[in-house]
């Protein structure tokens, strides 16, 4: 969420429930802008794909345009049965301070009958600020955690008996990690909800490389998986997605994974590795921390009182 607060003016907002082609890519564009002058993106990796594809259940695309220009963007996805529906919101870096941040922000109260999460990547002090105008507390904690890889040595994963590690086969292991991911995860709404539809818009990026995708079985059963991602630009690692089946849970088989894709990252040359872990999950942030990871930024999440 990056945005402002000062005097309206003339704009209009429309809202979508798919793109076409032509806005999908100007969202995009206004995206990059973003990006560059913030550093970081302001709509996470599950919004950007949703940007094209068709429309998706419970989601919705909020376009702002000021003298036909688009200016600003919001997503809103309410698919959660629980949770109060999730948006992220950006304004261009060029048309911000004019009150389209608030205006984006009012939209997606209305159109959530102010029931609303929304996220604020990189916690920037304009986003804190929206979130008090518009009456929204803080209630999340998502923190990146970096370490270094180049120069270290990683410790050998020890498996734990009767466990062995080999890639994700496309097509073929799909409907099983899944299953798993769901019951690893089933406290996370965000992950633990992916379909295959959600699936295969990630091994359709250029980035999937089904040779970091580990998974952990025992007796033939799925026990865990590690799912690694390289993002080039950067020259940065990421722990993707780490999970353990219930059940198995308790022997060292995090960590071994975890370990795993740290040495297979290590062996690309990529001189740093990157997670995201919640901040109330101090379980899991001690062993991160005893891995060598450390906090380099945080992201908030903010909703309605309600």
């Amino acid at each position: 969420m990056t945005s402002d607060n000062t005097a309206p003016i003339a704009r209009s907002i429309e809202t979508r429930s798919e793109l076409s082609e032509e806005q999908a890519e100007a969202v995009l564009a206004l995206l990059s802008a973003a990006a560059r002058d913030d550093g970081r993106q302001a709509v996470s990796e599950q919004g950007r794909l949703q940007l094209r594809g068709g429309a998706r259940a419970g989601v919705s695309h909020l376009l702002l345009t000021a003298d036909g220009e688009l200016v600003g963007y919001a997503q809103l996805e309410d698919t959660d049965p629980v949770e109060a529906p999730a948006a992220e919101l950006v304004v261009h870096p060029a048309h911000r301070g004019r009150g389209h941040g608030r205006a984006l922000g009012s939209a997606l109260l209305a159109a959530s009958g102010k029931r609303l999460r929304v996220w604020a990547h990189g916690g920037h002090s304009a986003a804190r600020h929206l979130a008090q105008v518009l009456g929204l507390t803080l209630f999340r904690e998502l923190r990146q955690m970096r370490r270094p890889l180049a120069g270290q040595d990683l410790p050998e994963p020890v498996l734990p008996e009767g466990v062995t590690v080999r890639s994700f086969v496309p097509g073929e292991d799909d409907a099983e990690w899944l299953a798993v991911n769901a019951e690893a995860f089933a406290h996370h709404p965000e992950q633990g909800s992916l379909t295959q539809r959600d699936l295969d818009d990630r091994k359709a990026q250029p980035w999937f490389d089904p040779r970091g995708f580990f998974l952990a079985e025992r007796e033939g059963r799925l026990a865990g998986f590690h799912w690694t991602k390289v993002h080039e630009e950067e020259r940065l690692g990421e722990v993707y997605v780490l999970g353990v089946r219930p059940g198995f849970q308790g022997g060292g088989l995090g960590k071994s994974l975890t370990l795993i894709g740290l040495r297979h990252l290590a062996g690309q040359g990529l001189p740093t590795a990157m997670l995201y872990v919640d901040a109330d999950n101090k379980a899991a942030v001690s062993v991160y921390e005893r891995l060598g990871f450390t906090t380099y930024e945080t992201d908030l999440m903010y909703r309605t009182e309600t």
